[in-house]
């Protein structure tokens, strides 16, 4: 089986996406996963990406970038954070990409540091999370593409940090429209067993990113990546591989490093 790579845009050098995107595919990749930041960014570039899509650069996701997620405990940014994800999710369908992905929150609280007591329960966060993705996975169907929840490290959510919480969740919510997002990095801390989590997750997992045990480039830290490509041809896994990390040495050469790593045992596809 072929998986397809993918590379966050901030990654590639480059004075625009069509020269990212040369580069990206110079490389071994072949899609570019965009960055959604928050006030309705990503429509804002909606010329720049079609032109992009015009000239060939494959644009198949996008990943919020924004100081507020659908979990916030301030209801208003909460509904902001629904607002900016609606624009994000028909963006990427007008540009033929498959989704856009978001945590439940990030760097918003955590059981982990003080205070450790959050000041919402256990039963609003589960409310507020199904609320939220139900109305964007109604959106995500009516648009033909996915919204993808992903699940964060204990000290960067409180909320969801496990593939079986957010597959819960799409349980919860009933939608086909509504899938998990597996990160390495996270699940390099929070899952016993990576592989073993993906295989559970396995019905509902509709993309996955890639970075290494330490954040930087797959092949710079210590996961087991020929056991986690193979567990992903196993199960048959639909989606694309995209790297989110940081870059240890040139970059460059850590992006080379990286769709390198991530073609073994056997061919794959990287967004960029």
């Amino acid at each position: 089986m072929t998986i397809p790579l993918a590379c966050q845009e901030q990654l590639l050098p480059g004075a625009g996406l069509s020269e990212k995107y040369a580069l990206a595919v110079s490389l071994g990749y072949q899609g570019i996963e965009l960055r959604g930041r928050g006030d309705l960014a990503l429509a804002r570039r909606l010329p720049e990406l079609r032109r992009a899509r015009a000239e060939g650069v494959v644009m198949p996701t996008v990943c919020v970038e924004m100081d507020h997620f659908i979990g916030d405990f301030d209801p208003a940014r909460s509904r902001d954070a629904v607002r900016n994800l609606r624009s994000q999710l028909s963006v990427i369908a007008e540009l033929g990409g498959i989704g856009a992905m978001t945590p439940a929150a990030w760097g918003m609280f955590s059981r982990r540091l003080p205070p450790f007591e959050p000041p919402r329960p256990p039963e609003g966060d589960r409310q507020v999370l199904v609320d939220a993705l139900g109305e964007l996975g109604e959106h995500a169907r009516a648009e033909g593409v996915t919204l993808f929840l992903e699940p964060l490290n204990r000290y960067e959510d409180h909320m969801v940090n496990r593939l079986d919480e957010a597959v819960a969740l799409c349980r919860a919510v009933g939608l086909p429209s509504v899938r998990v997002v597996a990160d390495t990095y996270h699940m390099n801390i929070e899952e016993d067993d990576a592989c073993a989590a993906l295989r559970a997750a396995a019905p509902y997992l509709g993309h996955v990113q890639v970075s290494d045990s330490n954040r930087y480039q797959p092949g710079a830290g210590h996961l087991d990546w020929p056991a986690l490509l193979a567990t992903l041809d196993g199960i048959g896994y639909p989606g694309w591989l995209a790297l989110e990390c940081r870059l240890r040495g040139e970059p460059v050469a850590a992006l080379r490093q990286a769709a390198t790593v991530l073609a073994q045992p056997g061919p794959r596809r990287a967004a960029a």
